[in-house]
């Protein structure tokens, strides 16, 4: 395997109330050629805000304060803007969160595919018309809907609509924002399933990006675990499903709906604190059943495998961890804690 994208210590700001909150600290991972990573974690735990800022669309109140992010050899954050917007969608791409709602409604889909081809190739109308109706039928979608209006077409199409023109130039690397999100179980299923496939037929690397442990088991590669504005495990799917070492990561695996199991999937209590409110030391502590005293200091990182990493002090405990943490009373004892009365 070979590195398309290391990322390294990338930390990320939003201005909020004349206050400058961390969103994302000293990010760090890798993005091999060929592979999928997923980038898991709750709502609220920085994942958007890290997408965002790895092709600097960060919004005005948004940020970066450090960190590289090199893309075959190239460091995106170095760039100046007109050249970074060449590398975005021909070199890197992504599939927005509810990307079905940024299609222009006065325009045919056709034409916004073309449009998007046109900007960087310098192809004829026509052909980036041709293209555009091959793209849809790449994503499912009869070519001749090419003349619809977005108004026209279903969530789900629209949604296939914003894949189209991720992949219309074949970039290196897709960065997908939780692309079901809005959508059905069933169309949730057929459209990830449709973005997995044609990034792996083109040999081409992705980003997946979901704050479900399954979708990531099932689509993913590699994984890397985010809580609070940091990562704190990464590995292959195989050993971080197989061998969550960080008290979240068994948490989130215990999560997971088991099709015919009689063990019931168990929730973690209790919620990701925001940012500005993160404590000292671990930030999952005041969540986690096996927190001790050496929690509220600085938790460094450790490599527990050939490329299994974890932020937490009592990883060599882990395999006595995980089997106590499939109790649903260990995280039960938790529950109460949080609501209790403060």
């Amino acid at each position: 395997m070979t590195e398309l994208l290391a990322v390294s210590d990338l930390s990320i700001d939003y201005r909020s109330d004349g206050e400058w909150l961390t969103a994302v600290s000293d990010a760090t991972f890798t993005v091999q050629r060929g592979r999928i990573l997923g980038i898991v974690g709750e709502s609220g735990c920085g994942k958007s805000t890290l997408a965002r800022g790895l092709i600097r669309l960060l919004p005005e109140n948004g940020r970066i304060t450090r960190g590289r992010v090199v893309l075959d050899g190239v460091d995106l954050l170095a760039l100046k803007d007109a050249d970074l917007r060449r590398y975005r969608w021909e070199r890197v791409s992504m599939v927005f969160q509810g990307a079905m709602n940024v299609l222009d409604p006065v325009y045919r889909i056709g034409a916004q595919i073309a449009e998007a081809i046109r900007w960087h190739r310098p192809v004829s109308r026509r052909e980036a018309w041709s293209t555009a109706r091959i793209l849809l039928g790449k994503v499912g979608i009869e070519a001749d809907r090419a003349r619809s209006y977005p108004h026209e077409l279903s969530g789900g199409m629209k949604q296939r609509v914003g894949i189209a023109m991720a992949i219309a130039l074949e970039p290196d690397l897709v960065i997908a924002d939780e692309p079901t999100t809005a959508l059905d179980v069933i169309t949730q299923d057929v459209v990830l399933g449709q973005l997995v496939d044609l990034q792996r037929s083109a040999g081409n690397s992705m980003i997946l990006i979901s704050h479900d442990m399954g979708i990531i088991v099932e689509s993913c590669d590699d994984v890397a675990v985010m809580y609070a504005g940091e990562i704190v495990e990464t590995g292959t799917v195989e050993d971080v499903f197989a061998s969550p070492a960080h008290p979240y990561t068994i948490g989130l695996v215990n999560a997971i709906p088991k099709t015919g199991a009689e063990i019931e999937a168990v929730s973690i209590p209790g919620h990701p604190p925001g940012a500005g409110e993160w404590p000292a030391g671990c930030r999952f502590r005041a969540r986690c059943p096996f927190a001790t005293a050496g929690c509220e200091d600085p938790i460094p990182w450790t490599l527990i495998g050939h490329a299994h990493g974890v932020r937490c002090i009592r990883h060599e405990e882990h395999d006595e961890l995980r089997l106590r943490g499939s109790a649903r009373s260990v995280w039960e004892r938790i529950g109460e804690a949080w609501d209790s009365p403060a």
